[in-house]
């Protein structure tokens, strides 16, 4: 059986673990210490981070859009790639907006302390102005590809969370109230609580 390492509370580990459970994949989970990493895991992905997933015929994934794009070509049940190339383009674009920009401000507000002059403030005043992007879609639509969660829901959802978490009471001040309805309605979806559980086999 294919194996997972993972990571309970990381939003790459998270979100990939979201489309392995939409998929219905079954993998052996590997619940990563981040003080006391695998040695299995290193020589797979020596650069050390999670998700990783080793395929029973010994390929290596350890990217967790790369995952999330693996499984759901495998098996997309809810239609999470969208019916067509625009649509797929556009979603991975938002996502590398989220990956790129957003995460570089999420992490120097979460964590000023680790970066040499990071002023926090600043830095959540720039990952806001990418909260306006999302508001903006959530207003015309219920999610941020129309009608239906999509792949963009699910693989910004746990890097919103992480940044919510920060201060959420000054999250749903400064930001549309749309945005923090989105967020919760997927924090309090069974997919998500699912893959919160901890459990030493992931069987979606």
């Amino acid at each position: 059986m294919a194996t997972l390492f993972s990571f309970r509370r990381c939003p790459y580990a998270i979100r990939a673990r979201l489309a392995l459970a939409m998929s219905g994949a079954e993998l052996d989970l590997v619940e990563v210490s981040l003080r006391n990493k695998p040695e299995r895991m290193l020589e797979l992905s020596p650069k050390g981070t999670v998700p990783v997933v080793e395929l029973d015929d010994g390929t290596v994934i350890d990217e967790s859009l790369d995952i999330m794009l693996w499984t759901l070509n495998n098996h997309d049940p809810k239609g999470w790639l969208g019916r067509d190339e625009a649509t797929q383009k556009e979603m991975l674009k938002l996502i590398e907006d989220n990956d790129g920009d957003f995460k570089h401000h999420l992490d120097r507000t979460k964590y000023a302390i680790r970066y040499d002059g990071a002023d926090p403030e600043l830095h959540r005043q720039s990952a806001n102005q990418f909260l306006t992007v999302l508001s903006s879609r959530l207003e015309k639509q219920p999610y941020l590809m129309g009608a239906s969660a999509k792949l963009a829901d699910w693989a910004i959802l746990p890097f919103i969370r992480q940044f919510a978490n920060i201060d959420r009471s000054r999250f749903d001040a400064t930001t549309h109230p749309r945005l923090g309805a989105w967020l919760d309605e997927g924090l309090a979806s069974e997919l998500f609580q699912t893959v919160m559980q901890k459990r030493s086999r992931w069987a979606g």
